[in-house]
């Protein structure tokens, strides 16, 4: 497991990184470090599992038809944090992409914790670490993210925010999207091959 050398912060990702098509900025967040600073503290983590969300021409993303209260940030513009709540349990966290009314997303499923694991560890009252982030409602949960978020902008320094960490010896693979009912065919999840933090793993079943 990687561990964090600095708590010196670079710069977040600039819009620009957004302004793509989410298929792109789903494989490029990937190695990318995923920050959230709760009370002056820095927990983070390598984003190692994303899923792209093309808009309404994805019948599994929330703008597919349209524009309601619950998805409006993501026809806002690209870079900012898009948060939901599902199953009446968990939230999810993701970043908008594409152009303005493009309503692009990328969720982010899984990070490797790197700093703030403790705290992550109180927030999920677990102590297995492949478990802490291990899926979308876990990150959350781990990173204490909900509605009061949703709509900030990650490419500022914010409570949320994503910085390039440098880190690019990894390979990528791409499967099926997890957990939906529609487009199901589409290869639009990404994650880093082998590492043992991404969804479903084996070591996320060890106590």
């Amino acid at each position: 497991m990687r561990t964090k050398k600095t708590e010196i912060i670079p710069k977040p990702l600039p819009l620009s990184f957004y302004t793509r098509k989410s298929l792109t900025v789903a494989r490029e967040l990937l190695g990318k470090t995923f920050v959230r600073i709760i009370n002056g503290k820095i927990l983070s983590g390598l984003i190692v599992e994303t899923e792209a969300y093309t808009g309404r021409t994805d019948p599994a993303s929330h703008s597919y038809k349209g524009k309601t209260k619950r998805n409006e940030v993501m026809f806002n513009r690209p870079g900012l944090l898009y948060v939901y709540f599902i199953y009446g349990v968990h939230y999810c966290a993701n970043a908008t992409a594409g152009k303005p009314g493009d309503a692009h997303a990328v969720l982010i499923r899984a990070i490797e914790p790197l700093s703030g694991i403790e705290e992550m560890k109180k927030f999920r009252q677990v102590n297995n670490i492949y478990n802490l982030t291990s899926g979308p409602g876990k990150l959350c949960m781990a990173l204490d993210i909900s509605l009061e978020l949703n709509g900030i902008d990650i490419t500022s320094k914010s409570e949320v925010f994503i910085f390039d960490s440098g880190y690019t010896n990894f390979k990528i693979s791409a499967s099926k999207r997890i957990g939906i009912s529609k487009a199901e065919d589409r290869l639009n999840r990404f994650f880093i091959y082998g590492n043992p933090f991404v969804t479903n793993h084996k070591f996320n079943k060890l106590k």
